[in-house]
């Protein structure tokens, strides 16, 4: 998730600005529920449970979420996670002879024999170190001819890390100010979680405490200070810190971790067995969106009722390498997976081909893949989010859905702020605002992203998959797109990041392909009608 408008708000016109934080706001499992019933933009979900589904069998569905790693032992996805009978877990071999040992959960494309990556740098920062020892010594006099157009992206690119760095630093010298007065004023009020009243009560005795207590006011409207603190000044901080030391250094380099050779997009067999990896926030969430239990009465209900949720490790706290990308979509297409979420992306890409080459091979085995549009605010018709459609065959596409991020609210603000669109890019729009979800050590949490939307769109791809087996992958993404709810008013965003960008007002059918927001409901009546068969459990 790109939490960077956020931060940015909190340190724009000396802490004037601000964006409202809702993390308890928003009613648990709202992207279940239905607009007209509920008058939330939800997709129907519990609806098609009760007068669709109820009384009919199904059969288990395996979906695999790559992503940054699954807490398999999580109170709300234990009895989900899926579970490679073939192996004989712990005792260190390859038992089903897949290439993988102990692979009970799924595989970790970026650990190695001792410990697995955490931070990574971007694409942009690895292209750049790549090309930077190519042209060494290199100058627009001297560059030759057959070198000019590499010359010339290098250029761009290192222009462009040049740009992020800097403003990482500087939005990281802003909120670590920042911190430091809040915590200068919480502790005038002498409470470690001071209440919005106490926060009325203090008396400012200068002019930035003046700014923090109107910030406080605002943002403790809806959310405790401890809340705030954490979700916004403690993460700011780690976002910022990250982007300086990690993803934007380029004299940081973790592959070592792993003990292959990053540049060999052949090699398939390398990795560990640690689907959790050191940090399964973001997979653990995605993966209580697609399925949390539903029959234990515990924190939330995923989307889908009767799938295994099958955890392959694939992307880092920065960019996800092309190979390991590949490697973890045949993983999963080649141990059962019939519907893959990537709830990720990125502005470059090392390997285009390989991924495309992987994206071909699933389609070709029936494997849906979903994927989320991104959290740039931007057009990928014309600005690059990797993976996309963008020279691949109608078959690969047929099999591929492309997720933007929608509100609660059925008016100009659906459009998720922070979401990317596309007219012929992006397939469908689901909810991705405030969703509540799995996290690690059997906790929930609120979160935004593309990242939540793209794991709706998938639950109900396994959903549609494991009530009428016999549908295709290309026959599920084209009865989830046809089902969608229209949106037929205009919505309005700012475009670009920058507060004071010029917000535009457009019809929602601009946004995606299929100008709705998925809907459950009506993408089970239509699979009914498209001739598919329920099966025995």
């Amino acid at each position: 998730m790109n939490k960077s408008r956020i931060f940015r708000a909190l340190l724009s016109a000396a802490f004037l600005s601000v964006v409202p934080f809702l993390a308890n706001a928003q009613k648990a499992n709202w992207q279940n529920l239905d607009l007209k019933t509920d008058s939330i933009f939800g997709i129907s979900t519990e609806k098609a449970y009760k007068e669709l589904l109820k009384g009919k069998k199904s059969t288990k569905v395996i979906v695999a979420v790559n992503d940054g790693g699954v807490e398999a032992t999580h109170e709300d996805l234990k009895r989900i996670m899926w579970v490679n009978t073939k192996e004989i877990a712990g005792n260190g071999k390859d038992d089903d002879k897949n290439g993988y040992a102990d692979d009970i959960h799924g595989w970790n494309f970026i650990g190695g024999p001792k410990e697995s990556i955490n931070y990574e740098t971007l694409e942009l920062t690895r292209l750049v170190r790549k090309n930077q020892a190519r042209f060494t010594n290199t100058t627009d006099a001297n560059v030759a001819e057959k070198d000019k157009k590499d010359w010339e992206e290098f250029k761009a690119q290192r222009a462009d890390l040049e740009t992020q760095l800097a403003e990482a630093k500087q939005g990281l010298a802003g909120i670590s100010g920042f911190k430091n007065a809040l915590d200068g004023v919480v502790k005038k009020i002498g409470k470690e979680n001071p209440t919005l009243e106490d926060i009325k009560n203090f008396k400012p005795s200068s002019e930035v405490e003046g700014r923090i207590q109107n910030i406080l006011i605002n943002q403790l409207a809806n959310a405790s200070f401890k809340d705030f603190y954490e979700d916004q000044i403690v993460e700011g901080l780690e976002y910022y810190t990250r982007q300086a030391e990690y993803n934007l250094n380029i004299d940081y380099d973790p592959r070592a971790i792993v003990g292959d050779n990053p540049d060999d997009s052949k090699e398939k067999f390398y990795g560990n067995n640690d689907v959790a990896g050191p940090d399964a926030m973001h997979g653990s969430h995605v993966a209580g969106i697609i399925a949390a239990d539903r029959t234990n009465n515990l924190g939330i209900m995923g989307v889908a009722d009767n799938v295994a949720i099958m955890g392959v490790r694939c992307t880092p706290n920065g960019d996800e390498r092309d190979k390991d990308v590949a490697n973890a979509i045949r993983y999963a297409v080649n141990n059962g997976a019939k519907v893959i979420n990537m709830s990720f992306g990125k502005a470059y890409s090392w390997d285009k081909a390989v991924v495309n080459e992987a994206m071909k091979y699933a389609a070709s085995k029936d494997v849906l893949i979903v994927q989320a549009a991104g959290n740039e605010n931007k057009d990928i018709d014309v600005e690059n989010n990797f993976p996309n459609h963008k020279d691949l065959d109608e078959k690969t596409i047929a099999s591929w859905i492309t997720v933007g991020a929608s509100g609660p609210k059925n008016d100009e603000t659906l459009k998720a702020s922070f979401s990317n669109f596309g007219k012929t890019q992006v397939d469908v729009f689901a909810p991705g605002v405030q969703i509540y979800s799995t996290v690690p050590g059997s906790k929930y949490k609120n979160l935004n992203g593309t990242s939540m939307a793209s794991p709706v769109v998938a639950g109900l791809a396994g959903l549609i998959r494991s009530y009428y087996p016999k549908l295709t992958a290309a026959q599920v993404k084209e009865i989830i797109v046809k089902s969608v709810t229209k949106v037929n008013h205009n919505v309005s965003y700012k475009k670009g990041e920058d507060e004071n960008a010029e917000t535009v007002s457009v019809p929602f059918s601009d946004l995606c392909i299929s100008g709705g927001i998925v809907n459950a409901y009506e993408a089970l009546k239509l699979a009914a009608a498209y001739g598919g068969k329920t099966t025995a459990k």
